[in-house]
C-alpha cells in the first residue's frame, strides 16, 4: 500500500508485461509536439478579461489538462517497482521564479480535483504563485531539499535512501507531500522567460508519468478547405510520455480531447460534474502544497 495511490490490476496483459520489459521511466518515453492554435485562447483571455477575470495562458492549459484526466483517468496512473497504481490525488508541479530572479526558483505542486472549473483552477494556481514568489516563503519542497543540504553528509545518503523507500513502496506521505517529483503532470512555462519548448526527460525517482512544455509562438503552415496554405500563429508543445501508463491510442485520443478544450475554453466554465468523472480509486480531500 502507498500513502499516493492503490494498486490496480492490469487486464490488458501486453500492459500487465511492458513494466517488466521496461522498468525504469527512462526506458518508456515517448514524446509527441503538439502546435496549439493561439488565437482562440487569446480570444477567451481577452473576453474574460472584460468581465473582470485575469486568467493566464498557463492556467488555461493546465484547466484543459484537469479536465482531461477526469475523463481519461489512465493519465493520472504510475508505475513503481513494475506495479502499475492509480493516484489518489491529482496535482501539477510547476517552477515558480521569486521576485523575477532567474536563477531563484522553488518547484513544487498544486492539487487539483477533475471537478474544478477553469475559474477554480486559475485561482488555485495564483495562490500557489504569490506563495512561492514571496522571498520570506519556502514551499515543503524547498525545506525538504533544505534539510538535506544543511546536514553534512544526508544529501548524498538521503537522496539514495529516499529511491529505496519509494522503490519499495516505504516513502512516508509527508515526503511524497512535498516532493514535486510524485505529481499527474509536471508543466514548464518556457515562453515566460522567452525560450523554445523543448522534450524534457521524465524523472526515473517519482511518479510522474507526463511532462509538457510551453514554449515560444510560432507560425505554422496549414491547409485551409480549399487547399491554400496559409501561416497560424501557435503555442508548441513538448510533450514526454511514460507508454507504460496505457495504450498509444487511448493516449491520443485523451489529447485531441485536450486539443478540442484549447479550442473553446469557455467549455471549462462549467465544472465536470461529479457523476461524469471517472476515478480508478478515490482521490483524497487535500489542500494543494506549498
Amino acid at each position: 500500500m502507498r500513502a499516493d495511490g492503490k494498486k490496480i490490476k492490469v487486464t490488458d496483459p501486453e500492459y500487465a508485461i511492458v513494466p517488466h520489459i521496461m522498468v525504469q521511466r527512462n526506458d518508456a518515453l515517448n514524446m509527441i509536439e503538439l502546435d496549439i492554435p493561439a488565437q482562440p485562447i487569446q480570444d477567451y483571455i481577452n473576453k474574460v478579461r472584460k468581465e473582470g477575470h485575469r486568467i493566464s495562458h498557463l492556467a488555461v492549459f493546465i484547466a484543459a489538462y484537469v479536465r482531461v484526466v477526469g475523463e481519461f483517468p489512465m493519465l493520472n496512473r504510475f508505475i513503481v517497482n513494475k506495479r502499475v497504481y492509480a493516484r489518489n490525488e491529482l496535482n501539477v508541479a510547476m517552477v515558480v521564479l521569486k521576485g523575477g530572479q532567474m536563477d531563484n526558483g522553488s518547484m513544487s505542486k498544486v492539487n487539483f480535483d477533475p471537478t474544478d472549473s477553469i475559474f477554480e483552477v486559475n485561482r488555485k494556481i495564483n495562490d500557489f504563485i504569490e506563495f512561492n514568489r514571496k522571498d520570506d516563503k519556502s514551499s515543503a519542497t524547498d525545506k525538504l531539499v533544505d534539510v538535506l543540504l544543511k546536514t553534512p553528509g544526508l544529501l548524498r545518503v538521503g537522496v539514495s535512501v529516499l529511491k529505496w523507500l519509494d522503490w519499495h513502496n516505504l516513502l512516508p506521505g509527508s515526503i511524497i507531500d512535498a516532493s514535486p517529483f510524485h505529481t499527474t503532470l509536471t508543466i514548464s512555462n518556457l515562453a515566460s522567460i522567452r525560450t523554445n519548448h523543448i522534450f524534457h526527460h521524465i524523472y526515473n525517482f517519482g511518479t510522474t508519468g507526463i511532462l509538457i512544455t510551453m514554449g515560444n509562438s510560432r507560425e505554422v503552415a496549414k491547409r485551409d478547405a480549399n487547399d491554400e496554405i496559409h501561416f497560424e500563429k501557435c503555442i508548441p508543445l513538448g510533450v514526454v510520455m511514460d507508454e507504460r501508463l496505457c495504450s498509444g491510442s487511448y493516449l491520443a485520443i485523451a489529447f485531441r480531447k485536450f486539443k478540442s478544450y484549447l479550442k473553446d475554453p469557455s467549455i471549462l466554465e462549467t465544472p465536470l460534474e461529479e457523476k461524469d468523472v471517472i476515478r480508478e480509486c478515490p482521490y483524497k480531500r487535500t489542500e494543494s502544497k506549498q
